[in-house]
């Protein structure tokens, strides 16, 4: 339970400083989000638990892909924001992610690559 707990509290905070760091730069805020900060997190995780190689690297190969049809929304974003107020680009933003996201899958099937 300790350990599940210390797992909470590390991720916990490494979302807090992200937070933090972009209320005093815009720029070191962006660039600590943009690091895949929980992703390196899993990998560790999972590593730590003994969890088999192929599951970590699997995990790193999902994740490459999951990324890719959310890149969209940070465009959207700044645009949508001034015009529609933050709540409505936040959803616009969600829903922009989910069509992006169906599309691409849609997209790399094509290739053997399996999202959905």
């Amino acid at each position: 339970m300790a350990w599940l707990i210390s797992k909470y509290l590390i991720t916990a905070a490494v979302v807090v400083i992200v937070s933090e760091a972009a209320k005093r730069s815009d720029r070191l805020g962006g660039l600590l989000a943009a690091l895949p900060l929980v992703t390196v997190l899993a990998l560790i995780w999972l590593y730590v638990e003994r969890q088999p190689q192929v599951k970590i690297a699997n995990h790193a190969w999902y994740t490459f892909w999951y990324v890719v049809p959310t890149l969209p929304m940070f465009l959207a974003f700044p645009m949508l924001l001034p015009r529609l107020g933050f709540w409505p680009t936040l959803l616009a933003c969600v829903l922009i992610t989910v069509v992006c996201f169906w599309l691409f899958a849609l997209l790399v099937r094509r290739f053997g690559i399996e999202l959905l």
